[in-house]
């Protein structure tokens, strides 16, 4: 059974390695930010085994008009369980968590790769596709949070 729940960032340097950076070295898969006060991550854990994660920083978009907006950042699947909905149901635990934060939007530089994944989670392309070296190409991308 799939458990999320919040974790340390450095749980997340394994799989951000692994899956998102396979090429660089494991100091590349901390980012800065990573032990901020306002930071969050999450992990999806399948019989205690973690297989995916997901960071969130308080930091804006200077394309969006929202004052408090977080950023979606190292994202990432292991491969063996991807269509398991364990990125869609980290994404679901950490909109929760925004909400309780009373954030007005989340936003991420995605992977062209991934953009129709991130479009099926209800989020919305912003501008032109960029590039990220040395990772490729990328689109902003951002979902708005509703509150009554």
């Amino acid at each position: 059974m799939l458990e999320i729940r919040e974790i340390q960032a450095e749980d997340t340097y394994g799989i951000r390695h692994q899956v998102l950076r396979p090429n660089q070295t494991i100091e590349d898969c901390k980012y800065d930010g990573d032990f901020d006060l306002d930071t969050f991550h999450v992990g999806a854990f399948l019989d205690e085994e973690l297989v995916s994660i997901a960071s969130f920083y308080r930091e804006s978009s200077p394309g969006f008009p929202e004052v408090l907006q977080y950023r979606l950042r190292g994202m990432a699947t292991l491969e063996h369980v991807r269509n398991q909905k364990a990125g869609s149901s980290i994404l679901h635990f950490a909109e929760r968590i925004l909400e309780k934060r009373e954030a007005s939007l989340w936003w991420c530089n995605a992977r062209v790769s991934v953009s129709d994944y991130y479009k099926k989670l209800g989020l919305h392309e912003y501008g032109e596709v960029f590039e990220i070296e040395p990772i490729g190409p990328h689109k902003l991308m951002y979902k708005k949070l509703y509150r009554l």
